[in-house]
């Protein structure tokens, strides 16, 4: 695919590219340390118009309250301090959104003026030796917390969980299985369909989306990604950037089940392409080689979602979103049309012509939205925690929430849960 009369209409975007100086990153912590640094953000950067700028620029102290429950270490702390292999994982958003929230200016310490609940239990640090979660602890591990929290407290009680929230930041959320068959045949953990789940997946008419769940971004090292910026200067000379699997051969064999066969398609039809710079290999200038990427190409895996989308908005290289009816982070106060390409999988044979053809002004202007600091600040999890980033968003999204519904509350004798319900590996103690 790609014939050599679309090179040069490449070559002359590239070379026009260069010379227009939008090149982002700024800072990846902040939106920059110096007023010099700020002025240069400033001008090739553009701000989201309409509401959703000031949806991602709102600030939730005051509008909500949390009441975090202090549950044993064996739900959190010890967990990492057996495995610190969780801080560094694309999953380790529940171990930092839990240590943001302890020193958050929106805690209670009174349960009774609460506004949420949080039961901080990490259960994706529960590791294999391959450094995967553990599927059939992941369901064990959140049972047991809500028991705890049920017994000891009356709020679980009085509301079934409707006015708690968890952080679940597995491949399907609380389906907690990394192979998409296998999630929908769980489905969601029974006693976590009244809470309000913040999750990475999120996939339009599944099963392990439940309808009112915060999508947030997966977790990617802030302080790693700040240590290989390059000057933002530096001309973006790759059109098409994607390093990752393309066939998953020890749990899809047969080759067509993985990613629904869309990043086979990729490797097939572009291997050979010299518009695309795809493989396998991992370099260690990942990091700076996206920095000099026109596009990046985030196809889902055995999810939709990955950290690339999360290197991609960071980097200021176009994402390629490649995972039909993905629900994307922060989708209200995101304008992830404006700023990424959406392909669908069936239309990966395409995807030279589709990007070839794209007008100049419209990658130029979706590289000045990408350029605006709130962008990159509300796809990361820093330490310490700063304006406007994903802690901040989660906490935007629950309080849009508030104030709850008069339903919520059970009356008398009501009950929604049934503590018996789900498969029966996940009723065994933990």
């Amino acid at each position: 695919m790609g014939s050599k009369a679309g090179w040069l209409p490449v070559a002359l975007l590239l070379a026009a590219m260069a010379l227009s100086s939008v090149l982002p990153p700024p800072s990846v912590a902040a939106a920059a340390d110096s007023g010099e640094a700020d002025h240069a953000v400033q001008q090739h950067s553009e701000r989201i118009s309409g509401s959703a700028g000031d949806v991602l620029e709102d600030n939730p102290v005051g509008k909500l309250k949390v009441y975090i429950y202090d549950l044993p270490r064996k739900y959190n702390k010890k967990m990492v301090t057996k495995d610190p292999r969780c801080l560094n994982h694309m999953f380790a958003a529940e171990i930092f959104m839990h240590r943001f929230l302890l020193s958050s200016a929106v805690r209670t310490l009174k349960p009774k003026e609460a506004d949420w609940f949080y039961t901080p239990v990490y259960t994706t640090c529960d590791l294999t030796p391959a450094g995967l979660p553990l599927p059939f602890k992941s369901p064990r591990v959140m049972r047991s917390a809500i028991q705890y929290v049920s017994n000891k407290w009356p709020f679980w009680n009085r509301t079934d969980g409707a006015d708690h929230f968890f952080v679940v930041p597995h491949d399907f959320g609380s389906c907690f299985h990394y192979q998409e068959e296998k999630a929908i045949e769980r489905g969601i953990l029974p006693l976590l369909r009244r809470a309000t789940l913040v999750q990475t997946f999120g996939q339009e008419n599944h099963v392990c989306l439940k309808e009112g769940s915060i999508i947030i971004p997966p977790f990617a090292p802030p302080q790693k990604m700040q240590t290989h910026l390059i000057p933002p200067e530096t001309p973006r000379s790759i059109f098409v950037y994607f390093r990752g699997l393309f066939y998953d051969t020890g749990n899809d064999p047969e080759g067509g089940y993985y990613a629904r066969g869309a990043r086979a398609s990729l490797w097939e039809n572009f291997k050979n392409n010299p518009l695309f710079d795809i493989s396998t290999d991992h370099p260690a200038t990942y990091y700076e080689d996206m920095q000099r990427a026109v596009f990046c190409l985030c196809p889902l895996g055995w999810a939709p979602w990955s950290p690339r989308l999360v290197e991609a908005v960071v980097f200021g290289c176009i994402p390629v979103i490649i995972a039909d009816d993905i629900v994307l982070p922060f989708a209200d106060a995101i304008p992830w049309e404006e700023i990424g390409v959406f392909v669908e999988e069936k239309d990966v044979p395409k995807l030279d012509t589709i990007l070839t053809s794209m007008p100049i002004e419209d990658i130029l202007r979706k590289q000045r939205l990408l350029a605006n600091p709130s962008m990159k600040q509300a796809m990361l999890f820093p330490q310490p925690a700063q304006p406007r980033d994903a802690f901040h968003q989660i906490l935007n999204g629950l309080a849009r929430k508030l104030p709850h519904p008069e339903g919520v509350y059970l009356q008398p004798g009501e009950k929604h849960l049934n503590w018996t319900a789900g498969p029966v590996g996940d009723l065994k103690p933990w």
